[in-house]
């Protein structure tokens, strides 16, 4: 460790590639230090999301007006763009922390499955052994890290999701904003699927919850249950084939999964009160 004013430290960085951030989580620094009598940091504010976890000694955690004392095996996360000081307080040990900074649109929903939120941005002996060797293995991949590569940024990736993995607890549930990541994936798979003639039951199995489950939150985050929107996915498409294409209405029946010209054509008038032969009459007119 080197010395500074107010530490003995370590600082380790790291700057993510392509591959790092299509992961949409990667890390950018971490470090160690041993504080000195005067530790103390800040005020100050950082552009990422910074980890510190309390390995011996006391802290002192100023934030939003607010300010807790930490101890071993407690530890802060610093969120950006707000104003934090912290300083050592009086112990038997001096104060020694490690720290990993993280960035990536993934990190605030995974920090609030974390329990972490800028309002309360500690959690009190959280760094369980699991946790803390991993913020080791972290730490140590990034100070031998010294040129850029996949094969560093997929294990620097897993570490860093390993950590996560601890800090979250096991009583953690989806918050309420989370189900629109994969029913937005259910969307996508009617999108490309429906003219596949597939089943709620099918894309129930595709998202991994039971169909019931599914039907409830797809209608409550879309607006219509997923019978009905596949439905309306297909009659869209059908729509789309009559004003862009010179298909056939038959062969515009077949190409969305329809067995007969008559279950469309019969499906396609009770949705829009309109026969498919009408609105490509309406095109041909414009």
């Amino acid at each position: 460790m080197q010395e500074y004013d107010h530490e003995f430290a370590d600082f380790i960085y790291y700057t993510p590639g392509d591959l790092d951030k299509e992961g949409r989580i990667w890390p950018v620094r971490a470090g160690r230090c041993i504080a000195k009598p005067h530790y103390k940091v800040g005020p100050k504010r950082i552009e990422c999301y910074s980890f510190h976890f309390v390995r011996e000694g006391r802290v002192r955690l100023e934030f939003d007006g607010h300010h807790v004392e930490l101890q071993k095996d407690d530890m802060f996360c610093l969120f950006p763009g707000r104003t934090y000081y912290y300083c050592m307080l009086p112990s038997d040990e001096p104060l020694q922390m490690s720290w990993i900074a993280v960035d990536g649109d993934r990190v605030e929903g995974l920090l609030e499955l974390a329990e972490l939120s800028p309002d309360r941005p500690y959690r009190e002996k959280l760094a369980a052994s699991s946790v803390k060797t991993t913020a080791d293995r972290l730490i140590a991949a990034l100070a031998v890290a010294e040129k850029w590569n996949p094969a560093v940024s997929l294990s620097l990736q897993a570490l860093v999701c390993e950590l996560f993995a601890g800090l979250v607890p096991e009583s953690a549930t989806v918050p309420s904003s989370e189900p629109a990541g994969w029913i937005k994936g259910c969307m996508d798979y009617i999108e490309l699927h429906a003219t596949e003639g597939i089943s709620v039951q099918q894309v129930a199995e595709f998202a991994g919850v039971n169909r019931s489950h599914f039907s409830y939150v797809f209608a409550s985050q879309v607006g219509l249950p997923p019978m009905k929107y596949i439905q309306k996915v297909r009659m869209e498409k059908a729509k789309r084939f009559l004003r862009e294409t010179d298909a056939t209405i038959t062969e515009i029946a077949f190409s969305l999964g329809y067995p007969s010209l008559y279950s469309f054509t019969r499906a396609f008038k009770i949705y829009f009160d309109s026969s498919p032969s009408t609105v490509r009459k309406a095109r041909r007119a414009e």
